[in-house]
């Protein structure tokens, strides 16, 4: 009986097998181009106070993604004050003078959502996400947290001593020391080369510069609220007015315009022993708001920000000296950065150097086929929609262009713009702006054994110019 049974199940399963078999012999269909980005309908207002809000109905989930952002962060730290905006943050989290940190916890629990509040280069932002009928109030509650700090004074030592554990463990790896050294060499005497802090910093941030800091840099000149999801409108437009009107308007925000350096330089930081070298090449390129801005951000993806790029496709699949490397721009005010990083074999850091060095030159001298190209054009295009599907994605565009003063463009002929680049394009942005000859480059590893692979690199180097 039960072999009878088996045989039954054998032979309905037959034409299944067969089906998949024709399945897999037939060609896909070719993918569809991806649509361009369309902005949400939005409404926006100010109060009087000059605070900007932002409300954008979106989605049929019941929820409402709620941020604000104070164009504020590290760029208005001063020489002497690194990581100063992230311990005004960390004391935000402990609560406001009408409610502790757990009360706020309790209370955004209750309503579907927990609170964020994250620092970074240009901006310093206060994010929930609530169900549909609590948005009102949400929005009651992040006020409190952003209009009335308590800045509790014994909670301070143990946040920079947590500050301080963070510091100790990133200044012992590799890439961290690298950033370091690299960013402090693209942007002497700016906020955006100061990376990291001393001990004796962090431990001379009281209570009284804190608030200093936060007196000089929070406002409502420098906020806008952005709202998007399912919400009654009028109740949540109701909430914000009356929640932020009695805001102090404080100043515009001023972002410091950083010169970056370029400068053909190679810096070591010995690590004895260490298996591997941490190696970041780069140099300036143009922000996002240069018309070049697009087309060198599709040549970094074909050259080395993609997983199928070429130097990925070279120094790791072909030639196996890394595991995870990668290219970048990264933004800053009125201010690019191209970058190539990569963790190498200690025995193959020369190489490794003078393979992503072959790339690019060979991107100078040959523009890449249309096939190539489109490819990479798909998926950058493709990545961009994709990224803006969620309420949080539209926020976060929405707070870009507010952050880099860009107009709406920027993002709806984003797509149009990626497939405008041709290949010709590809190679004049290589040979303009990634100049393997102008290249600051920080590398840390085993000084002893990467020394002599470094100066034999330098003098072919010099055998180019």
């Amino acid at each position: 009986m039960i072999r009878t049974i088996r045989n039954i199940l054998l032979l309905s399963l037959l034409p299944v097998c067969g089906m998949a078999q024709d399945q897999e012999k037939e060609t896909p269909p070719p993918g569809g181009e991806p649509k361009g980005f369309t902005l949400p309908e939005k409404e926006t207002f100010t109060l009087e106070n000059g605070m900007s809000a932002v409300m954008v109905p979106w989605g049929s989930i019941p929820k409402a993604t709620i941020q604000i952002t104070v164009k504020t962060g590290n760029i208005n730290e001063k020489a002497g004050e690194v990581w100063l905006a992230d311990l005004v943050s960390d004391l935000m989290e402990e609560g406001s003078i009408n409610m502790d940190g757990n009360q706020i916890a309790d209370k955004l629990a209750g309503m579907g959502g927990n609170l964020f509040i994250g620092v970074g280069q240009h901006t310093t932002t206060l994010s929930v996400s609530v169900l549909y009928e609590y948005v009102p109030q949400a929005v009651e509650v992040l006020a409190d947290v952003l209009m009335n700090p308590a800045f509790p004074e014994d909670e301070l030592e143990r946040l920079v001593s947590d500050r301080k554990r963070q510091l100790s463990i990133q200044k012992t790896q590799p890439q961290p020391q690298a950033y370091e050294q690299f960013y402090a060499a693209i942007y002497p005497d700016h906020p955006y080369g100061r990376y990291f802090p001393t001990d004796e910093m962090l431990d001379s941030y009281t209570v009284d510069k804190i608030k200093s800091f936060y007196q000089q840099n929070f406002g409502a000149k420098r906020t806008t609220i952005y709202v998007a999801g399912k919400f009654d409108a009028a109740k949540t437009k109701e909430s914000i007015a009356n929640s932020f009107e009695s805001w102090r308007a404080g100043v515009p925000a001023e972002y410091p315009i950083a010169e970056p350096k370029t400068a053909a330089e190679i810096q070591m930081i010995d690590r004895p022993e260490a298996p591997q070298s941490t190696l970041i090449v780069g140099l300036p390129v143009p922000d996002p708001s240069n018309p070049d801005y697009i087309p060198m951000s599709v040549t970094n993806a074909l050259l080395g920000g993609s997983f199928g790029s070429r130097i990925t496709s070279n120094i790791r699949e072909d030639k196996g000296y890394t595991y995870s490397p990668f290219s970048t721009v990264t933004d800053r005010y009125r201010s690019s950065i191209w970058f190539e990083l990569a963790d190498v074999t200690t025995d193959v850091t020369g190489p490794a150097l003078r393979e992503i060095t072959k790339e690019i030159y060979r991107l100078q001298d040959e523009a890449p086929t249309k096939e190539e190209l489109d490819g990479i054009k798909n998926y950058q295009a493709g990545i961009y929609v994709l990224q803006n599907s969620t309420r949080g994605g539209i926020i976060g565009q929405l707070s870009y262009l507010n952050t880099y003063d860009l107009p709406e463009e920027f993002l709806t002929e984003r797509v149009k713009n990626i497939y405008a680049v041709t290949p010709e394009q590809v190679s004049e942005m290589t040979k303009k702006y990634i100049r393997p000859e102008d290249m600051t480059m920080v590398i840390v590893g085993d000084k002893a054994k990467i020394e002599q692979q470094i100066k034999e690199y330098e003098d072919e180097m010099k055998d180019k110019q």
